[in-house]
């Protein structure tokens, strides 16, 4: 919590696209060259990158001084993990693979104090309330939170319509890749036909329940269609990806 409130949350509500940059380095280094690009948030990405607690934080120290804001993905949406990342000032978590509005219903306890959740009360002692200095943290942080949950699976998308109108959860993010293996595409991914036109259909889903829409591709046609329909939250690449590519096409200008 920076005292100023949820940016992010808040341009959601005004209905302003947010473009993202995903985030797998475990790096402050590399976090901190990020934010500095231009874009309006980036993902620290706990789930497919080798980040724990401490690399998260050290990311989120390096991300600060930055008008960039941080989302965090955690591993799995356990309450206590979540706990932990809120403590650490995180404002905004994408939590992956949920399948059921009785499973979204738990995580919008896991980030709430009682007596509306269950988060556990230690604000004092954490980066959150800047150790106590934001002397009003614990009536303002329930308000500042800003939950994200990722649809990416059969039985999650025939269920977004309930996972969507949950109270308490801001966006729902719909995972391209996953979702394409569990259609049967593992191999096509998310540019496959028949996965698009479901991805199509769970962001009108998701925008008829009041919700933000989410997604990352690589693919820039389908990013642009999917902000034109309106999608609010989208992630547009990922640096171990660009790394990775300009690496590879700088070795073969001389390999050649």
């Amino acid at each position: 919590m920076n005292g100023k409130g949820n940016a992010f949350k808040k341009a959601l509500a005004r209905k302003e696209a947010q473009i993202g940059l995903w985030l797998s380095l475990p790096d402050p280094y590399c976090a901190e060259v990020s934010a500095g690009a231009g874009f309006d948030w980036l993902l620290l990405d706990g789930e497919h990158a080798p980040n724990d607690v401490r690399t998260i934080l050290a990311q989120l120290q390096a991300i600060a001084p930055y008008p960039v804001h941080p989302v965090v993905r955690p591993s799995l949406g356990e309450t206590h993990y979540l706990k932990q990342y809120l403590d650490l000032g995180v404002q905004t978590l994408l939590i992956p693979m949920v399948d059921s509005a009785a499973q979204a219903r738990e995580l919008v306890a896991a980030v709430h104090y009682p007596p509306k959740g269950v988060r556990g009360v230690g604000s004092a002692l954490g980066r959150a309330s800047r150790w106590g200095r934001i002397k009003d943290y614990p009536a303002r942080a329930d308000s500042e939170v800003c939950l994200l949950v990722q649809v990416e699976t059969v039985a999650g998308m025939k269920e977004i319509d309930a996972i969507a109108a949950t109270p308490g959860v801001d966006g729902v993010f719909i995972g391209p890749a996953d979702f394409a293996a569990s259609m049967g595409y593992l191999s096509e991914g998310g540019d496959h036909p028949e996965v698009v036109v479901a991805i199509r259909k769970g962001i009108k889903a998701i925008l008829a329940a009041g919700k933000a829409p989410g997604i990352l591709t690589w693919n820039e046609q389908l990013n642009r269609e999917y902000l034109q329909l309106g999608a609010l939250f989208v992630a547009v690449g990922a640096d171990v990806s660009l790394l990775a590519r300009a690496a590879e096409n700088l070795a073969a200008k001389y390999k050649k």
